[in-house]
């Protein structure tokens, strides 16, 4: 792995790195779970958690809500579509009309699907609240477009909306890490609570491996390659089974998996190595790693140890699991998330994972998963409240993400929950995107002491050069922009999973990508980076 270099720390890394220290202490008030990586708290963070933590278990008594006119609101994601999802609004409409006097209609949209639905709903201006957003979906490149409110500007026509409506937002995150997800100054979105260092690997059936005696094999693996001869024997001796699932987005060029920082968008090419110390930024086509993973992962693809329809399937990953018959998937990893994904996909006890890159901490990190307010909005000062309170309010925070006490889950203590029949009827596996999660219950098989193995997760994470810069798409640059990612979502999911022969498509992609301006992007993104390099 990577060491932690100090050595120049700007004052941004080095705020970073004490709220990544402060992870986890203090309140055991703080626990939780998570469908995803989980939080990393901030010195601002730890009393204002507490107090979270310690509100409702129950539903509290009508507030607020009895002073403000009522509002409908629209809260959209990525995400499989849930069975009891209706069941669950009604509850958090009946919280929220006490709170707020608001109701929130919660739509969930494939993750094959969001993309494009996310780019119909810009272009055509349709009216949405709240919206999902992070560096690796479009959010630089949305909020150029005006699709998202600027909710620090003091100017703007609703005001300074953080200040105005965001105050627990605020007192959750040291100032340094809100500005990590600006764009030229403004928080176009706000960023979840979760951990700040990143990490690459696979998940698989530890009861599978265990049967066909490959655990010792699969511990011992230290790269990709290391895993197609445990892959093949899975093929051979389970021949019902998928070896290894990968989809678009989810594959061994992940950017978490990778590790490139594309020092914004990634969707937008140009990248500096987050393991790494260059500043100099390439196309991902110039670096051995991109070229030897297409290699690796076709071999795999023609071997048939990876599902035939990688490039084109729309089912996650976690579906994939709960379908039973898939042994291995491509995750983002942290302490136990074998464990938390294991409890969503109804295979309590029968995952395990295998890190297999260095722990990075850049941009994508902090950016790494927000909740923008549309400019479409009625009524965003409402939407803010809402938002706000997915960071202070326990009940509707645990409501939203894992559903209703003793149908979705059943409670083993005070902050500890187990999983019920209907678990699986609504298990969105969202919790990373909405809010604190600090505010997350533990399940059951987790560890007591989680958040004190998030703060050792944090440490020790190698800082991209990157860190805390993100790529303004001007106007000089943005047909260009839009063109390359039009080519990228051509050709991108068939390479990425194997399911095309890169030594005779790469050469094709490049000069369609290198006819579209890609190297003018790429020199811009490197003038704007230097400019930011030279202030720290």
């Amino acid at each position: 792995m990577a060491k932690w270099r100090k050595t120049g720390l700007s004052l941004f890394s080095m705020s970073l790195a004490l709220s990544m220290a402060l992870a986890g202490c203090g309140s055991n008030e703080s626990e939780g779970t998570s469908a995803s990586p989980a939080p990393s708290e901030s010195p601002k963070a730890s009393a204002p958690a507490a107090t979270a933590t310690t509100a409702a278990t129950a539903t509290p008594a009508p507030d607020a809500g009895s002073n403000l006119k009522p509002a409908k609101l629209r809260l959209v994601y990525p995400g499989a579509p849930q069975k009891d999802q209706q069941a669950v609004t009604d509850e958090v409409n009946k919280y929220l009309q006490q709170k707020l006097n608001t109701t929130l209609s919660i739509e969930s949209y494939q993750w094959g699907q969001w993309d494009n639905k996310v780019n119909l709903m810009v272009a055509s201006r349709e009216a949405v609240d709240i919206m999902f957003t992070a560096q690796w979906s479009q959010y630089a490149v949305n909020a150029g477009k005006g699709a998202f409110l600027a909710l620090n500007d003091d100017s703007g026509k609703y005001g300074n909306l953080l200040k105005k409506h965001g105050q627990d937002i605020i007192k959750s995150f040291d100032e340094t890490i809100l500005k990590g997800s600006q764009i030229d100054g403004k928080n176009y979105a706000t960023p979840a609570l979760k951990e700040m260092a990143s990490q690459g690997g696979v998940l698989y059936r530890s009861d599978v491996a265990k049967e066909l005696g490959l655990e010792d094999q699969l511990q011992a693996v230290k790269k990709v390659e290391d895993l197609i001869p445990i892959l093949e024997q899975v093929k051979v001796k389970k021949p019902d089974y998928t070896p290894l699932f990968l989809r678009d987005g989810e594959n061994f060029n992940a950017h978490y998996f990778a590790n490139w920082d594309y020092l914004g968008e990634v969707n937008i090419e140009g990248v500096v190595l987050k393991d790494g110390d260059e500043t100099k930024v390439k196309n991902r086509m110039e670096h051995d790693r991109y070229k030897s993973t297409l290699k690796i992962t076709r071999e795999m693809f023609t071997k048939g140890l990876i599902n035939k329809d990688a490039a084109t399937t729309q089912l996650s990953t976690n579906d994939a699991l709960k379908s039973g018959k898939v042994f291995m998937i491509v995750a983002p990893l942290k302490p136990g998330k074998d464990t938390e994904v294991a409890s969503q996909v109804g295979l309590v006890g029968n995952l395990k994972q295998v890190a297999l890159n260095a722990k990075t901490t850049a941009t994508s990190e902090t950016a790494g998963s927000m909740l923008a307010i549309s400019s479409t909005s009625a009524d965003p000062e409402r939407a803010m409240m809402v938002i706000n309170l997915l960071y202070s309010d326990k009940y509707l925070n645990n409501l939203l993400n894992f559903g209703i006490e003793n149908t979705h889950y059943k409670k083993t203590g005070e902050n500890a929950v187990e999983p019920t029949a209907k678990t699986v009827d609504y298990s969105p596996g969202a919790a990373w995107m909405f809010g604190s999660q600090f505010l997350n219950y533990i399940w059951k098989g987790e560890a007591a002491d989680k958040w004190d193995q998030f703060k050792k997760f944090n440490e020790g994470s190698h800082y991209s050069k990157g860190l805390g810069f993100t790529f303004d798409v001007n106007e000089g640059i943005k047909n260009k922009v839009a063109a390359t990612i039009t080519i990228r979502k051509q050709y991108d999911p068939a390479l990425d999973t194997g399911s095309v022969d890169p030594d005779k498509i790469l050469p094709e992609y490049a000069q369609k990508m290198k006819s579209s301006g890609v190297d003018d992007i790429i020199a811009e993104k490197q003038k704007q980076f230097d400019a930011f390099l030279a202030k720290k």
